[in-house]
């Protein structure tokens, strides 16, 4: 669900029949934008499978080559002010070396709320036995977090504006650390996101009920998981998973498979656990160029109030720079 609950109490925008805002909910949505009920503070994407760095910097280093990737996901379609996601990676390897570099930006807006983010990695792997390897890697960003008060019914008056003029923002640092093992056939690996577990003060306002709070931004800890299975020549059938655990928060499960044919073109479907059922297809432009799409059907309560939750995602593959027999090939 993109980490995001059917809210707790609502939100009230210039214009809106709402006769207030809320500043605690807004930053406990700003960051990144869960809702209270979930604990969840980082993005969902149905297609984690084909951007699976985003969720473990160990990955930046695996391929023989550089890439490029951007995903843009719009979320519950149909609500006003429902979230939206860009994010954007580039990643590939030593020349020379068993190491690789990579770093991403990412943006998420939520009606007046919105987070930017942008975070470099460093990923270093090693030969365990046979074509198996392990590789270790990290990101470290910095996150800004704002709330556009311009666009709540807060009047000028108000502490919240005189204070912090149009936009309330705050900068944090960030981190995280991976670990992931590797065959051409199958994978799993491991991460711990959010690592610096930051503090975010809530900000008064003498026209809410509500007073300065510290909120804490969660440790979030993501396992994955796949296999790939060889039919004849034409097709191949993946399977994977990730499983993403808070503490306070429900355990939220991806389950995916898809058919590949010819390596060139994929359907498949995406179960997330107590949120939605997904559809997935995909092309591979010779093995240089390619693009997946994405449709979640809405299985949450919010079914009644959406359309659904569109993703699309289109990557480049540059040349090779490495010969390696080991390292695994494009989705």
């Amino acid at each position: 669900m993109h980490g995001r609950p059917k809210p707790a109490v609502h939100i009230t925008y210039k214009n809106s029949a709402m006769n207030r805002i809320r500043l605690i909910l807004i930053v406990s949505v700003m960051l990144l934008g869960t809702g209270l009920a979930s604990g969840q503070q980082i993005p969902n994407l149905t297609q984690y499978v084909f951007n699976d760095y985003l969720y473990n910097p160990a990955i930046g280093g695996i391929y023989d080559y550089y890439q490029v990737k951007t995903n843009y996901r719009h979320q519950w379609a149909g609500i006003s002010d429902a979230p939206k996601t860009y994010m954007l990676s580039a990643y590939g390897p030593h020349k020379t070396m068993p190491m690789g570099y990579g770093g991403y930006i990412f943006s998420d807006v939520i009606g007046p709320t919105s987070k930017l983010g942008i975070y470099g990695s460093y990923a270093y792997n090693i030969k365990v036995s046979g074509d198996i390897r392990l590789s270790m890697g990290a990101f470290v960003g910095l996150t800004q977090y704002k709330i556009d008060l311009s666009a709540t019914d807060l009047p000028q008056s108000d502490p919240v504006i005189t204070q912090n003029g149009s936009n309330y923002t705050k900068f944090l640092p960030d981190g995280s650390l991976g670990l992931y093992l590797y065959t051409s056939q199958y994978y799993g690996g491991v991460s711990v996101m959010q690592l610096f577990s930051n503090k975010i003060e809530t900000i008064e306002s003498d026209s809410i009920d509500y007073k300065s709070v510290m909120s804490r931004l969660n440790n979030h800890l993501v396992l994955m998981g796949g296999y790939k299975y060889n039919i004849n020549r034409d097709f191949d059938i993946e399977a994977g998973s990730m499983i993403k655990l808070v503490k306070g928060s429900p355990v939220q499960v991806d389950i995916n498979v898809r058919s590949i044919y010819q390596k060139m073109v994929w359907f498949g479907v995406n179960y997330r656990s107590g949120d939605a059922v997904s559809l997935l297809a995909g092309y591979n432009y010779q093995d240089m160029l390619y693009l997946g799409l994405s449709y979640d059907i809405t299985t949450s309560e919010l079914r009644n109030y959406t359309s659904g939750t569109y993703e699309i995602m289109i990557g480049v593959k540059f040349n090779k720079i490495k010969q390696s027999a080991t390292r695994r090939k494009i989705r």
